[in-house]
């Protein structure tokens, strides 16, 4: 990669680029340079100036800005033959985002380093069906305190964050359009006071999108093109094209829980009949193994659930099954818009992939022969952190195409 060429005035003397934006383009060539050196690697200024093509004494300006910022530490190695010690650049263990998460049966909060690995994660179980967001929020704020304590504890500063939640958002507004599981319905949220005073701010976002971002990045053989469909109280999906999340025009492609799986099965909590989610989500598939919520906790309600399964008890088997064949039905039908052969399972249809696997691939077979090959039906790299990671690493992401934010 070479450096830009320099601005070049045009008509009347304007420029098209100024030296500012130069330097912040250039920040990010070099912090990205050194974001993708494998993990335990530390390069020196003059590696980061081979990866970017950038000078020396270029890339050591920019180092300077970048450790001025804090967002890079340097670290001594021990010399290779004569000479001083060379001087390795890393990502600084001291800075980290928070990536949070509400759902419809828990919240949950996860630091993650600038590397992208988790530090610390909490999560709290909560009724939030049809819970007004004040208090939601206020719960999740406590929480975060708590964990972001730790972490100060630890002499490690978030910078800031990303909130996952399971509904139709608009990130410019800050804004949850629809969350039917939730009962929300466009309701403006006050991020800030979930995370005060940081400079990143917090930004917002759908779970399964969210999730479908940190498979991308965690994935062993660097799949870019996917389909990740996220099992929870509802059935979200996250669409990656040529490694990007695909999210459609306004923002809202990949609801494959809504995909009309029974035209003449039960009411959709958005309004529709016949949703996968109406088969498919947690609750469904409870109710219908004879395991109907009784005020357990998730947890304690899908152990029982594998504990049903596991001893073949028919209810519990059928219920599975019928998800897995409905599950199979609408991936059928997204696998004919869009053209994606691969599926990453995640949520509980990870969990319960086991029993899920032979009727999902059974349906599969039946209604888009030919489509889904057997290992292209995986679960989730990441399991239940998936959102956290997500939100947390797109904001990671942002930081590194825009160090410069940092100084703003």
């Amino acid at each position: 990669m070479v450096m830009p060429a320099p601005a070049v005035a045009g008509p009347g003397g304007a420029a098209p680029g100024s030296v500012g934006d130069v330097r912040r383009s250039n920040l990010a060539l070099v912090l990205g340079a050194i974001a993708e050196f494998p993990p335990g690697s530390f390069p020196s200024r003059a590696q980061v100036a081979a990866a970017t093509g950038l000078t020396k004494a270029s890339v050591s300006s920019l180092v300077l800005d970048l450790l001025d910022a804090g967002i890079i530490s340097e670290i001594g190695l021990n010399p290779q033959g004569r000479g001083r010690p060379g001087v390795g650049l890393e990502l600084n263990p001291g800075r980290a985002v928070m990536g949070m998460e509400i759902n419809v049966d828990y919240i949950s909060v996860a630091v993650v380093d600038l590397a992208g690995v988790v530090l610390l994660r909490e999560v709290q179980e909560r009724d939030n069906r049809n819970s007004p967001y004040g208090p939601v929020l206020a719960a999740l704020a406590v929480l975060a305190a708590r964990v972001r304590s730790m972490a100060g504890e630890q002499g490690i500063q978030v910078l800031g964050g990303g909130l996952a939640v399971p509904g139709l958002v608009d990130p410019a507004r800050v804004r949850v359009l629809t969350a039917p599981n939730l009962g929300w319905i466009n309701v403006d949220l006050d991020l800030d006071a979930l995370l005060p005073e940081v400079p990143l701010g917090i930004a917002l976002f759908n779970e399964a999108n969210a999730a479908a971002l940190a498979e991308l990045r965690h994935r062993p053989h660097g799949a870019s093109n996917f389909l990740f469909v996220s099992g929870e109280v509802g059935v979200g999906g996250g669409i990656v094209i040529g490694s990007e999340l695909f999210t459609g025009p306004e923002g809202h492609a990949g609801e494959v829980g809504h995909i009309v799986v029974d035209p003449d099965g039960g009411l959709c909590s958005c309004g529709g009949t016949g949703c996968l989610e109406t088969v498919a989500g947690q609750d469904a598939i409870f109710t219908a193994a004879g395991l109907a919520a009784d005020g357990g906790s998730r947890s304690q309600a899908m152990s029982a659930l594998l504990r049903a399964l596991e001893a073949g008890e028919p209810k519990a088997m059928a219920a599975v099954e019928r998800a897995g064949g409905c599950l199979g039905i609408a991936l059928a039908s997204t696998a004919r818009v869009v053209n994606i052969h691969s599926v990453v399972l995640g949520g509980h249809f990870a969990v319960l992939e086991h029993w899920l696997r032979a009727p999902l691939m059974a349906s599969l077979h039946k209604y888009a022969p030919g489509k889904y090959a057997s290992e292209q039906v995986t679960v989730s790299a990441v399991g239940e952190p998936g959102a956290l990671l997500g939100a947390a690493g797109s904001v990671i992401r942002s930081l590194v195409e825009a160090p410069h934010r940092l100084h703003a």
